[in-house]
């Protein structure tokens, strides 16, 4: 097999994604380490902090989400947080390391009552010099043009997981409206986060057809998170996988996964995201060392327990590796108070 690609393409084949996966472990994460360091410092790692900003009773029915309105999980819907709270939130996480603030709606789609209030959030989070992602569900076109109007840097909408096994997973929306949405992200200038969850029960094929997809987008994700399912009680996944072996994706295969997902997209932001908690630090140094480069940190991630500050600072402290600083361009917007439109933002893409 030739060396592993540098530059982005956007041609992948299916049979070359799986060639890779099927590389020797240690070749595969010496391939993917080489792309990483070729666009990024391998011993920075960004920060970030994730803030559910509503919670619960979503109409979807995907069935690994806790928030849904069709699960039993306990998890019970609230309204839209004041604009106040998430800007405390958001000053907390900075304090705290973090350079990125993402806000996560339980919604199948954003109402337009919801809009200024959301609008606001954006504006004042991103005038404290944090990277600002919003994930709101399908969004109207209009409504992305706000959402650009008003700086958003970024904008999560993940596929989950293959074509093929997107109706096992969610039957309220199709992967195409997905990707519509996407679309109209980038079609008003914010920044694509799109990712996944790994361990649901799929095949490897299933992990091959989720990355493919990505990678032969029209432009790769700026930021492609990568989770691991957390088996929640009362969701379809989380009562089907809790009490067998599939339940945990094995630690060697999510480090292929995401030395994959580093190879096929060299210039995105790979993010080790839900299911750290149950991650031991060797796992993580690995997906490192496979070209992951972000976490989230703080105890939660919306409704799923997460590691903690405290405990991220000290993996760190000994992996000998740091925190990402704000992006030059970040600063910047922070300094002179302007809107997204006034800066070309470089960072992170």
């Amino acid at each position: 097999m030739n060396a592993p690609e540098t530059k982005p393409r956007n041609d992948w084949t299916r049979d070359e994604i799986a060639a890779l996966f099927d590389l020797p472990f240690t070749e595969l994460v010496f391939r993917a380490a080489e792309v990483h360091r070729a666009s990024f410092d391998p011993a920075e790692v960004q920060l970030s902090t994730l803030l559910s900003i509503k919670t619960g009773g979503c109409e979807e029915d995907c069935g690994y989400c806790s928030q849904s309105a069709s699960a039993k999980s306990g998890v019970k819907a609230t309204k839209l947080l004041e604009v106040q709270s998430v800007l405390q939130a958001a000053a907390r996480a900075k304090d705290q390391g973090s350079t990125r603030f993402c806000m996560g709606a339980a919604w199948r789609n954003p109402k337009q009552r919801d809009m200024p209030a959301i609008i606001e959030m954006v504006k004042g989070v991103r005038s404290m010099g944090l990277e600002t992602c919003m994930t709101l569900g399908m969004l109207e076109p209009e409504q992305a043009d706000m959402l650009a109007e008003a700086g958003l840097d970024y904008y999560n909408h993940n596929i989950d997981t293959s074509p093929e096994r997107y109706n096992d997973v969610i039957t309220t929306r199709t992967m195409d409206d997905r990707l519509d949405t996407l679309s109209q992200v980038r079609r008003a200038g914010i920044n694509v986060c799109s990712g996944g969850i790994v361990g649901m029960g799929e095949t490897r094929a299933d992990r091959v057809g989720f990355i493919h997809t990505l990678a032969t987008l029209p432009d790769h994700p700026q930021s492609v998170p990568v989770n691991a399912l957390v088996p929640v009680k009362g969701t379809v996944l989380g009562d089907m996988l809790a009490d067998t072996p599939l339940a945990k994706i094995d630690d060697v295969e999510f480090v292929r996964t995401v030395a994959v997902a580093r190879i096929t997209m060299p210039k995105s932001m790979v993010r080790l995201s839900a299911g750290r908690e149950s991650m031991s630090e060797m796992t993580q140094a690995m997906c490192f060392l496979a070209g992951a480069n972000s976490i989230f940190t703080g105890d939660k991630l919306l409704t799923a327990p997460n590691a903690g500050d405290d405990h991220d600072a000290a993996m760190l402290a000994r992996l000998g590796m740091k925190a990402m600083a704000v992006s030059q361009s970040q600063a910047e917007v922070e300094a002179l108070n302007m809107p997204k439109g006034c800066v070309k933002l470089e960072a992170m893409v």
